[in-house]
């Protein structure tokens, strides 16, 4: 613990410096005091991290009935169709807001009462671990801070950045097309502020010490309302600095030392998880620096976040499925390398945001995210462009359903479309780390047209909300789309959660047996499971044989097929492997 408050300290120097940090600290050494008194009794909700760890992703409102708080929908639809196949929801922003679905934030503490209260959250809370989102880089600008600041209240003068409107900016890293500095009136004339994301939502200044306290009371207050993880949106952002790109600043990454330190204190079960949507060396920069840990003479992890969105991988599967070839998918999963052994990434194809293809860059070719481009369009999709620093723009995301990007809606092959869409879905599960789900792709969900009409917004096209009756009539047709695709994939779960060969930090291997196949290899940390995931990536059938000695595989005799049921026997040093076009198996060596 004094080590931790020893980091904390050392972080604050390096953004404020000595003096100023010292005049600070007694307010921080206040915070940490306060919340380890308050949340001394404090029990974790599920503590153990291991291969039943699915999260899904969903509005708070995502499900809804006039008979009750869509938070207690929810509820109830999880008991009803995903008991003991989820265990963890990602409770998308569910504070009172003023736009973007929820991530332009009016009062961070508060439950929009639109969705419910604070006993509904918790009540979720009972069966499911929660993550939060903290929404730190910016704040609506119809919050009280904001307010506060238009009308010259003390307190919030420096909780916001303004800039001259003719200052360099041309350096600064783009994740939109709009501008980057918002005129506002205040009661001290008009005021250029700092605005990444839209005018409606407000940068905060981290340059302020004050806000950084707060944020760090904000996160504990979270954790005090049964946050198990917490999301840190956008954060590669955070700390600006004219002159800079803006991006991955040195100081950013200090803030984020902060916050883990902060909760390693109070409560270091909490984990958390950054979302930085960008190539993958950038990405990874969130695990942080080693931390030693006494001991041990190598770190077990980082200093930062214990858990990374893992951006690659949903257009690098999309790539596989289009094309049938999974030579690149295999390639960059084989490189993969985790810095430290207890670091997680957050696997995920699909979420309230479109696909982000910049994450692509230098893995696929400029022509070959073109063709990702180019499918998305044909199926109904749209497409968000980013500001080059040349002038240019770029692609910078898909959004359009993860179902519709892999399936031609004008042409639609349930026999064929819903094996293609499963095993996307298998991929993700079939890697090391925790899978994130998104609502949408648990009831294979279609392009929501009306819904981009009605918002004007390219995302709301995978934004769909709906009512309990609705689904529930959806759900209880076999034959339905969503029906099929969720009684399969609550089976994958259930049975990925029952073998520790699934373990996020259990041993991965990317076997090249096949380009039309996606092909890993599992292994339990202490060496006594197995599982052999054979993806196929084309329309076609195949044939595998895989030769034991050769990919150093378990000499069994008898391999079950979990999916299926069924066991596959081994001749000799050969095992035969047929696949029917979009098949998965996962095979477990048996003794």
């Amino acid at each position: 613990m004094k080590t931790n408050r020893k980091s904390i300290r050392d972080h604050l120097e390096f953004l404020y410096g000595k003096s100023t940090t010292a005049k600070i600290w007694p307010a921080w050494q206040s915070l940490l005091n306060r919340w380890e008194k308050r949340l001394s009794n404090r029990s974790p909700q599920i503590s153990q991290i291991d291969q039943k760890l699915a999260v899904l992703i969903t509005y708070g409102d995502q499900i809804q009935s006039s008979q009750e708080a869509p938070l207690r929908t929810l509820r109830t639809f999880l008991d009803r169709y995903l008991h003991r196949a989820l265990t963890a929801v990602h409770i998308l922003p569910f504070y009172p807001y003023s736009s973007d679905d929820g991530f332009s934030v009016i009062d961070y503490r508060q439950v929009d009462p639109e969705l419910g209260s604070w006993p509904d959250v918790q009540s979720l809370g009972e069966q499911y671990r929660l993550m939060f989102d903290a929404v730190v880089n910016h704040i609506s600008r119809h919050s009280a801070w904001f307010e506060g600041f238009l009308h010259a209240v003390e307190q919030y003068q420096e909780y916001f950045i303004s800039v001259d409107p003719g200052a360099d900016l041309s350096g600064v890293v783009r994740p939109r097309v709009l501008p980057l500095l918002t005129p506002v009136d205040t009661s001290q004339g008009t005021r250029h502020v700092w605005t990444t994301f839209s005018d409606d939502q407000i940068d905060l200044n981290y340059a302020n010490h004050q806000v950084l306290l707060e944020m760090c009371d904000l996160l504990l207050f979270y954790v005090s309302q049964g946050a198990s993880l917490i999301r840190l949106d956008a954060i590669a952002y955070l700390w600006k600095e004219i002159g800079t790109s803006c991006i991955h600043l040195p100081q950013t990454h200090s803030v984020v030392k902060i916050f883990r330190a902060v909760l390693d204190v109070i409560a270091p079960d909490v984990l958390l998880i950054t979302e930085t949507n960008v190539p993958h060396e950038e990405n990874v920069s969130y695990f942080g620096s080693p931390l030693h840990t006494p001991g041990s003479e190598l770190p077990a992890r980082g200093d930062e976040a214990q858990l990374v969105y893992q951006f690659p991988l949903a257009p690098l599967v999309l790539h596989c499925l289009q094309t049938g070839n999974g030579a690149v998918l295999s390639d960059w999963a084989s490189s993969l390398e985790k810095p430290f052994p207890q670091a997680m990434f957050f696997n995920f194809l699909a979420s309230h945001d479109g696909i982000g293809v910049r994450p692509a860059e230098g893995l696929l070719s400029a022509a070959e995210i073109q063709d990702l481009v180019k499918r998305t369009l044909d199926h109904g999709g749209r497409v968000s462009y980013r500001n080059n620093p040349d002038g240019s723009q770029s692609a910078y995301e898909l959004n359009i359903t993860l179902y519709d990007a892999l399936n031609d809606p004008s042409r639609p092959d349930p026999e064929i479309d819903i094996p293609r869409f499963l095993a996307s879905q298998v991929i993700m599960l079939s890697l090391a780390g925790v899978p994130g789900i998104y609502f949408h792709s648990l009831i294979a969900s279609r392009n929501c047209q009306e819904c981009v009409e009605l918002t004007g917004r390219a995302r709301s096209i995978n934004r769909k909300k709906f009512s309990l009756q609705e689904l529930d009539a959806r759900l209880n047709d076999p034959d339905h789309l969503a029906s099929r695709t969720l009684n399969t994939y609550t089976q994958l779960l259930r049975i990925r959660a029952a073998h520790p060969a699934f373990h996020p930090l259990a041993g991965q291997r990317i076997l090249n047996l096949d380009a039309r196949l996606f092909s890993v290899l599992r292994t339990a940390s202490d060496f006594n499971q197995t599982v052999l995931c054979l993806v196929n990536l084309s329309t076609t059938s195949l044939q595998i044989e895989v030769e034991l000695s050769r990919w150093q595989l378990p000499a069994a005799r008898s391999w079950n097929d979990l999916i299926a049921n069924r066991r596959i026997f081994a001749q000799a040093d050969q095992l035969l492997v047929q696949l029917s076009a979009y098949q998965s198996i996962w095979l477990l060596a048996e003794s």
